[in-house]
């Protein structure tokens, strides 16, 4: 088998194991602390983070739709409506 580089070399002499603790590690590396060089606490920091990670994201869908329904009744307001009845007419406006 021909390697071009020795990085690939390298890839296929380490264990996979190794691999995965550096994967882990790569992953924890802006923390603060032992956690981003103990394998052990940044595998539970690496989790947390991504567990977190996923709930932000609903979490802003959520946030970023209560602040244009904000911003559309304020800007109807302006205008002398209210939020319902101008969202029932931008419907009516679509369906034609």
């Amino acid at each position: 088998m021909v390697f071009l580089t020795t990085r690939l070399w390298l890839r296929n002499r380490l264990t996979d194991r190794y691999w995965r603790v550096q994967e882990v590690l790569k992953h924890a590396q802006h923390f603060r602390g032992r956690k981003n060089r103990c394998y052990r606490l940044a595998v539970r920091a690496v989790t947390r983070a991504f567990v977190k990670c996923t709930k932000a994201r609903r979490l802003k869908k959520r946030n970023l739709r209560t602040l244009w329904i904000n911003r559309i009744t304020a800007a109807s307001q302006e205008h002398g409506l209210k939020y319902p009845a101008f969202i029932v007419n931008l419907i009516k406006g679509f369906s034609v």
